[in-house]
């Protein structure tokens, strides 16, 4: 019986106008598209600098500046009243003022000083910029104190040397970050949404009631709605993952073997959701608007864009109950860190927990007598 139930769903998807397109088209859009404006690096970032010193030094610190990827000179002014317009005007993001006898305090002292201003409007891109800049300019520092040592032989005081050693992703590659995660959000809208709304259409044409006078039990009934929605999401994610190797070059650390074990349960797990809403929707827009409802919640509480971490402790404990979290978590640590099942106990105890708590709720709430 349970067969002939997977394969009347199949014939449906495929028969539908626009669920097979949407197989193949929303992959490649979220691949494609997503991973360039789901961001948080800021690049090209306005700057407006004001040189007091007009020496060889501060002209070569501006060139180094200007011929950064993260910075545009926009204007040199020549005050900082004039340079604060800029910032006012939205015109510059940033201002750096080199200060007077730049170049004299930095060859007699050895020190010199530089202020910069950002607009903090919009705090990260501010802080981001400014700690940019600050590396630029100890970069800087650094170029002059070794030409100082290699050249004139002059005496300069130790310096402690930080070497930085990122791990997982050493070039701070953000698409790393984010392409695994948006994986996850594109399995939750496929595999969330379309259960969620497969009932609830069999009630609105009344093909639902075919079904209610057979002997089908609920739990094959429940199965011959998940399975054709769980095939469907490992063809997705074989298709996202395709497509991070050939555009991106981005290819997992551990094995596939660990992620699509992950992705069965959590497949399981979403559709399960989608199956209880669509039990307690009598319409497709009250199904819509649940669906959507909670895919928000999840969405903006999973670490997706905002570190979980960086939440109140209210909100930290209410990501306990989001299967999206733990599935995010899963992704990034397999594909950046290589990590196996043996370090991933706690994911896959949640999501286990989930998926066997929805898919027994969506058998106990379906009513055969409806």
């Amino acid at each position: 019986m349970l067969k002939f139930l997977i394969e009347k769903e199949f014939k449906q998807i495929t028969r539908n106008a626009i669920i097979p397109k949407l197989i193949i088209l929303f992959p490649m859009m979220i691949m494609l598209i997503f991973p360039w404006a789901a961001t948080m690096e800021y690049k090209n970032l306005n700057i407006s600098i004001v040189d007091h010193d007009h020496s060889t030094f501060s002209e070569r610190l501006i060139h180094k500046i200007s011929a950064s990827t993260y910075f545009q000179l926009v204007d040199l002014p020549s005050g900082y009243d004039q340079a604060l317009h800029d910032i006012e005007s939205n015109r510059a993001d940033l201002i750096l003022e080199i200060q007077p006898d730049f170049e004299k305090s930095l060859v007699r002292e050895g020190t010199a000083s530089a202020k910069i201003s950002a607009n903090s409007v919009n705090g990260m891109k501010a802080g981001l910029g400014v700690s940019y800049l600050s590396g630029i300019l100890s970069d800087y520092a650094g170029e002059i104190r070794d030409e100082w040592v290699q050249t004139s032989g002059k005496n300069v005081l130790p310096v402690i040397q930080i070497i930085s050693q990122n791990w997982f992703n050493p070039h701070l590659d953000y698409k790393l970050f984010m392409i695994p995660a948006l994986m996850v959000m594109l399995l939750t809208l496929l595999c969330g949404f379309l259960p969620a709304l497969n009932i609830v259409s069999e009630k609105e044409i009344g093909t639902i009631e075919q079904i209610n006078v057979t002997p089908v039990s609920k739990l094959t009934f429940a199965l011959g709605k998940l399975i054709p929605y769980w095939i469907m999401g490992f063809i997705v994610l074989s298709i996202c993952f395709g497509l991070a190797a050939l555009v991106y070059g981005i290819t997992p650390a551990g094995h596939l073997v660990t992620i699509y074990f992950f992705a069965g349960i959590y497949l399981l797990a979403v559709s399960g959701l989608g199956l209880v809403i669509s039990n307690y929707s009598n319409t497709m827009q009250q199904a819509m608007f649940v669906m959507f409802f909670f895919i928000m919640i999840f969405i903006l509480m999973s670490g997706l864009f905002t570190p979980i971490t960086s939440m109140p402790e209210w909100a930290q404990a209410i990501t306990v109950i989001n299967p999206l979290k733990y599935f995010i978590q899963v992704m990034r640590m397999a594909y950046m860190k290589g990590s196996g099942i043996g370090d991933l106990t706690m994911q896959l105890v949640a999501l286990s927990s989930f998926a066997v708590i929805l898919n027994l709720w969506a058998v106990a709430s379906y009513k055969k007598s409806q």
